[in-house]
């Protein structure tokens, strides 16, 4: 059965302290450049930094970027990210409060958006795309990849609930605007910010899986597929 759990910026917050913040990187195949918008504590980013260093197979680039925890502007970033970047996957990783392990998101929810962003808002009619779909499944297959990451001796599972909150809400609007194409890693409080070599070299081959699990035809240009991950 799929671990169940809050994620962290679901909770309610003591006043005067901000939740972390989910954000977005991408991949892509021919140009590399960062973004960043100073939400994060850097505990809760360092992973980012690791995951650079390491890099990813030959003729993939990484892209990171930080979302903010507020609704419309998580809105704007995401939808303008898919209208610009057009990469070939988004891949985007937060915080899950409680869990012991990593944990791969197959699908997020429309509605029941319902805890207030750190501008006290939610969005309108508490859901991602009014008229869309309840539930979108990312094209990848995380209990496959999960599967096969445990022989790995990697502890990761999969999941089907991501929250209800900007992580889910997030997850929701990439996989919208991508048709299906991204993925949400979730990681355990305790580790994400360790910003330890191990936390970054784990999320590299979850990618990396993840980009050999992508459909031939996911390419989105027209000489450079790219693929984003984000947090």
């Amino acid at each position: 059965r799929p671990h169940q759990r809050r994620e962290t910026s679901g909770r309610r917050q003591p006043r005067g302290i901000k939740p972390p913040a989910p954000g977005i990187c991408w991949l892509r195949r021919w140009k590399l450049s960062h973004q960043r918008m100073p939400m994060v504590p850097a505990c809760s980013w360092s992973w980012s930094q690791e995951l650079r260093e390491l890099g990813l197979r030959e003729g993939v680039r990484l892209e990171i970027a930080e979302l903010p925890v507020v609704y419309q502007r998580a809105r704007q970033l995401v939808s303008g990210m898919w209208a610009t970047l057009r990469p070939q996957l988004a891949v985007h990783v937060g915080v899950a409060t409680g869990a012991r392990t990593i944990i791969l998101e197959q699908c997020a929810k429309n509605h029941g958006y319902k805890d207030c962003d750190i501008t006290g808002h939610t969005p309108e009619g508490h859901c991602c795309v009014e008229g869309g779909p309840e539930k979108i499944e990312s094209l990848l297959s995380m209990r496959t990849i999960s599967k096969k990451l445990a022989t790995m001796d990697l502890d990761i599972i999969y999941s089907r609930d991501a929250g209800r909150y900007l992580c889910d809400f997030v997850y929701y609007l990439s996989l919208f605007h991508g048709d299906g194409r991204a993925c949400f890693i979730h990681v355990p409080e305790a580790i994400a910010g360790c910003g330890l070599r191990t936390l970054g070299k784990t999320l590299q081959m979850i990618i990396l899986e993840m980009l050999q699990q992508l459909p031939a035809d996911s390419s989105l240009a027209e000489c450079c597929p790219r693929a984003h991950v984000g947090q």
